[in-house]
């Protein structure tokens, strides 16, 4: 299951990172391992809001469901994030990253991560 990170750098600016979640073949599909979260936020942000640079607010995944948006690095990187799209927001610190929402009014999901969670594995090399 691909994933993008966003993270903060030794340069303190945010840069993206592919991930790959690993999936255990099951009987009815594939499954990760469980995932430790400490709960879920919904929103609804309407479209042509954009928000200057900001940090996360936690490790968190965030799950587009409808609408998109263009996120853009300190590195000066974009991507944009559609309808099943997961971002994995890790940039907690440094100067952040700016987000636009570019087709809405755009539904998602934020998954703020336990502290424990090690996404080093998750790395494609």
């Amino acid at each position: 299951m691909k994933v993008t990170r966003i993270y903060c750098g030794d340069d303190n600016q945010s840069h993206f990172e592919d991930l790959d979640i690993p999936l255990n073949p099951t009987q009815y599909g594939s499954v990760s391992s469980i995932v430790r979260v400490k709960g879920v936020h919904f929103r609804e942000t309407p479209l042509g809001a954009s928000l200057d640079f900001h940090h996360a607010p936690a490790r968190q995944f965030v799950i587009t469901l409808t609408g998109s948006a263009e996120v853009e690095c300190g590195d000066g990187s974009k991507r944009v994030f559609g309808p099943g799209d997961i971002l994995l927001a890790d940039d907690t610190t440094g100067q952040g990253h700016i987000t636009r929402e570019v087709e809405g009014p755009r539904r998602s999901i934020f998954l703020p991560l336990e502290e424990s969670v090690d996404v080093g594995r998750w790395k494609i090399s």
